[in-house]
């Protein structure tokens, strides 16, 4: 998908609403029944028609598809052409952060970029640009590098300082900011890193940002707009667990498109109120 067409679908729904579909199987509601493949591609494809008049992006975390096995990796194969015939518009993402070089990363880019036709994929660049060049090769496809994240852990690395005192997100993003662009390139910075928003603005003001961490991980959606938006929004901003297990009972997808249609709200807000300033 190309940036203008992201940017055209953001304005047209006044939404930036990224869904994030973690269909772990403990956690699905009963009335759902089959195999666990089949009450995850149910739930997942539930939700996605649930929530689609509000989001303008789905971003399938791999990790709860491949503990499945094989049936589980054919299960999210259904389910991202299940979007993309039923709801075209929408920018997908394969949540699979990550980070090898050589044949490896260009095979892990022909898989999500070929086999399951993703628009875009987490990457991990500790191994450097070797691990992201072979995804930037593909027209109109994304690579989302991480940079400054959301769980407790990142500052063991990512914010660690060198005899500079140059955080290592900091020269993560200084770095790639190069190695492609803001028509193929984004972030992902987290939720509850918010503070931290307007410096990375200042190293990477045009690229698009992939906000995790809005909703159960506790990130404000409104400092995140505050330091993030710019004027072609720039942002997507990803809620999972807040939306898709909204409910438990036989009203799942129900209550999984109110959410989704509560927190588009508020971002349709944000955006004619950043408008207006």
């Amino acid at each position: 998908m190309k940036r203008t067409d992201l940017v055209e679908h953001i304005f047209e729904k006044g939404s930036f609403l990224c869904v994030g579909l973690d269909p772990d199987v403990k956690k699905l509601p009963l009335c759902i029944k089959g195999t666990d493949a089949e009450r995850v591609e149910t739930f997942c494809k539930a939700i996605v028609d649930a929530t689609a008049a509000y989001c303008v992006a789905y971003k399938p975390n791999l990790a709860f598809f491949e503990s499945l096995g094989a049936d589980g990796i054919a299960v999210v194969e259904r389910v991202v052409s299940y979007i993309k015939e039923k709801h075209p518009e929408q920018f997908v993402i394969a949540d699979a952060k990550r980070g090898d070089i050589g044949n490896t990363a260009a095979l892990y880019a022909r898989t999500f970029f070929e086999t399951m036709d993703f628009d875009a994929c987490t990457l991990n660049p500790y191994m450097g640009k070797d691990s992201v060049a072979p995804f930037l090769e593909y027209a109109d496809k994304w690579s989302i590098i991480l940079a400054l994240t959301s769980n407790p852990s990142s500052s063991d690395f990512e914010a660690v300082k060198d005899d500079k005192g140059t955080p290592l997100y900091e020269r993560v993003l200084r770095l790639s900011r190069h190695w492609g662009s803001p028509v193929n390139t984004m972030y992902v910075v987290g939720a509850t890193q918010a503070a931290y928003l307007a410096d990375i603005r200042k190293i990477v003001p045009r690229h698009f940002l992939l906000v995790p961490g809005v909703g159960a991980q506790g990130g404000s959606l409104e400092e995140v707009a505050k330091y993030g938006l710019i004027d072609e929004c720039g942002l997507l901003v990803n809620s999972s667990r807040g939306i898709i297990y909204a409910s438990k009972d036989s009203d799942y997808a129900e209550a999984a498109g109110n959410a989704a249609r509560d927190l588009a709200g508020q971002m349709q807000n944000l955006l004619k109120a950043y408008a207006e300033n």
